[in-house]
């Protein structure tokens, strides 16, 4: 599997692959955010997703494909959370055994999901030590298969299901799409996608306004860091680096990155729960922040925004709803 290239007939098996196991979720318009952007914006409520976020398509797509005795070995994997619990759950649906390493400072209701589906979870200090190690070393530990966040084949296929959708759901041609990144495996997939279906369409990442590394990296022409930074409510785009594999996909088909600020990011969870009736996370809110704040033309345009994810703690879902929030990420 190491050899295999992400392509979009990947992607198309992998429709095939978590047909009936993932939810097909739905593509949302509102009114009021169309007046508001004046121009038609479809919501991709991938929040509603199993397990709260985009991240169980790629998952299941990777540990379905698992052979009899890499099951019995088991998986292990690190994340922030979301794909925690992506394969979590996965895991538990295909009746083998996962170990999660997360960041110490992940929110509890992450954790908490990790272990409702069955998952071990390793806590681990992100500032002072690396997840990659720590993975591999259980991994090797536990005779057990690495299903990475991003930066596999599989998992980059499974996560562009969410591109296909959007172009089978949508009934008129897609202008631009605006979507979160972090490693960057959701947009590589759907930009396979956009690459093979719809050329025409921009796409756009969105990123942390202090955690900007794809838009540094788009500009140096090769993948680079970010310097470090303090932690952001986005917890779930804190990645440091873009992907080895997701990096070229996404370079060559972007036309660029959006930062937003944790400030702008609670005010789009707000506007989400206020006026679209949806429960998002700061980093599952990003393009839609991006969009609210004017980062990206979406006047006479149709602009497709993918919610990536809805686990928020709720403490924090609590002082942002309540406009108690001050920027100060927890």
């Amino acid at each position: 599997m190491a050899d295999r290239i992400a392509s979009f007939e990947g992607v198309i098996d992998a429709a095939r692959q978590i047909e009936g196991v993932a939810v097909r979720t739905p593509l949302i318009e509102s009114p009021a955010l169309n007046e508001r952007a004046g121009g038609r914006i479809l919501l991709k409520a991938e929040n509603l997703q199993v397990a709260g976020a985009f991240k169980f398509r790629g998952a299941y797509n990777r540990i379905s494909r698992l052979t009899d005795e890499e099951r019995a070995r088991g998986v292990v994997a690190f994340s922030s959370g979301n794909h925690a619990q992506g394969v979590a759950a996965a895991a538990q649906k295909m009746g083998t055994s996962a170990t999660i390493v997360m960041p110490s400072d992940s929110p509890a209701i992450k954790i908490a999901g990790v272990r409702r589906f069955g998952g071990e979870v390793r806590l681990y200090d992100r500032w002072t030590e690396s997840r990659e190690e720590i993975g591999a070393a259980l991994a090797a530990e536990k005779n057990a298969v690495l299903v990475p966040p991003f930066d596999d084949p599989f998992v980059i296929e499974g996560q562009g299901t969410s591109g296909l959708e959007i172009l089978q759901q949508s009934d008129t041609a897609i202008d631009q799409l605006v979507c979160c990144c972090s490693g960057g495996g959701l947009l590589a997939g759907i930009n396979l996608v956009l690459e093979a279906k719809s050329p025409k369409t921009l796409s756009w990442a969105v990123e942390p306004e202090n955690f900007d590394d794809t838009a540094r990296s788009l500009a140096a022409k090769q993948r680079v860091g970010h310097p470090k930074a303090a932690p952001s409510i986005c917890d779930a785009l804190q990645t440091p680096i873009p992907g080895e594999l997701t990096f070229p996909i996404n370079q060559r088909v972007l036309k660029g990155a959006l930062g937003v600020s944790d400030l702008e990011a609670a005010e789009a969870v707000r506007y989400a729960f206020h006026t679209l009736k949806l429960v998002l996370e700061p980093g599952g809110a990003a393009a839609l922040a991006a969009v609210l704040a004017g980062k990206v033309e979406t006047r006479d345009r149709t602009t497709a925004v993918v919610l990536s994810g809805g686990n928020i703690d709720p403490a924090l879902f609590a002082e942002i709803i309540e406009d108690r929030f001050t920027g100060a990420a927890a």
